[in-house]
């Protein structure tokens, strides 16, 4: 074991010490690491995401007081008798991304690392370009080509090198991995790299404190790599097992109908997902066709007692419409959730019946267009 860091574990067994270098198994499966039990109570000084730094993995060794723009800690909003909105587009850089982020680069730093690699839509190479900058490392974008300019010219303005990959989100993954293969660089990747779930498990702790000590019944996501979704299912889990909550909030994940492998491979009953055609979509930031961790996504619903669940075009346009007129300006993508949440109450469905619900709004409508209506 690297000094303060736990070995990566995969599902065939093997066990890898952390390392720069290191991000994926010899079997080619994505790596994990342990759950443990939360560290409670969270130390109140301290006012991002990393008052909870007792319950990331690692945050002892990582040099996080230098790197950290004061991520975390979004406001949690009502809007409905039971319906609460977390404005994770608060974050510095405009996306929940930021969580994971931070912690990948004050993990690179940790390890020597000078330059990152990170394929994203948009959002993640947004937040690692930031927290790169912040540290003082070099990095290299890999995003889409047709990835919103806005959010390139914000990559951009953080001093990191883009690179327009023609082709999809798949292909865009596939030309950062061979750059970091190539080179011997350090994969800051959001989907890869487990340590990136380390900083997003922040957001159930979050939400436990701002309930009063309480879990919501049923947290709504949105799910493209589903790095939300089980980073929320590694709090709640950490939760459960420091016996500070009974069960698992039930965990809906939400996809795009235009682009929706997760939510065909649990309404099939499978234990993986098959890629589907990628797809263009309004949801860009979750337009996965092939997600890296879709058996752990189907296996975290299913524990939680949950479901995965789908949203047109239409729903987008009419949830972002609906939430701009309480005041909140999100990108598509970030409607994606409220869409999801909007239609369960109105079926009665009792997932969302008699509890709490929460659901994230992701991502700044600055970030990108809006949709037309």
């Amino acid at each position: 074991m690297e000094a303060g860091f736990p070995d990566y574990l995969c599902r065939c067994g093997r066990t890898h010490v952390l390392s720069a270098g290191r991000w994926r198994c010899d079997c080619g499966g994505p790596l994990d690491l342990p759950i443990t039990a939360a560290a409670w109570p969270p130390r109140q000084e301290i006012h991002s995401m990393w008052r909870h730094a007792g319950s990331i993995a690692g945050a002892g060794a990582l040099p996080w007081p230098a790197i950290s723009l004061g991520e975390g800690l979004t406001p949690l909003v009502e809007a409905g008798p039971r319906l609460r909105l977390k404005v994770e587009y608060a974050s510095v850089t405009g996306s929940f991304k930021d969580r994971g982020a931070v912690v990948l680069v004050a993990l690179a730093k940790a390890l020597g690392a000078t330059r990152v690699v990170a394929d994203s839509s948009g959002n993640a190479g947004t937040a690692v370009a930031a927290y790169a900058a912040r540290a003082g490392l070099a990095a290299e974008i890999f995003v889409p080509g047709g990835t919103s300019e806005k959010k390139v010219r914000q990559i951009r303005g953080h001093g990191a090198q883009i690179t327009l990959v023609d082709g999809s989100r798949e292909d865009t993954a596939a030309a950062a991995a061979e750059r970091v293969e190539r080179a011997g660089l350090f994969y800051a990747s959001h989907v890869h790299n487990p340590y990136f779930l380390e900083g997003t498990k922040t957001y159930a702790l979050e939400l436990f404190e701002q309930l009063g000590g309480a879990a919501p019944d049923t947290v709504v996501v949105p799910a493209g790599n589903g790095t939300l979704v089980l980073g929320a299912y590694r709090g709640f889990a950490a939760l459960l097992a420091a016996g500070l909550i009974e069960r698992l909030p039930r965990i809906v994940a939400v996809q795009a109908e235009r682009c929706a492998p997760v939510a065909a491979a649990f309404g099939e009953g499978l234990a993986e997902v098959p890629a589907v055609p990628p797809a263009a979509t309004l949801a860009e930031g979750i337009a996965i066709a092939a997600p890296a961790r879709g058996g752990q996504l189907l296996r975290a619903v299913r524990d939680s007692g949950g479901t995965v669940m789908t949203v047109s075009e239409q729903d987008i346009v009419e949830a972002h419409a609906r939430l701009a007129a309480q005041g909140f300006w999100v990108e598509p993508t970030g409607a994606v959730a409220y869409a999801a949440a909007r239609r369960l109450e109105a079926v009665g469905s009792p997932l969302v019946e008699g509890g709490v619900v929460v659901a994230p709004l992701c991502g700044s409508g600055l970030k990108a267009a809006p949709p037309e209506r």
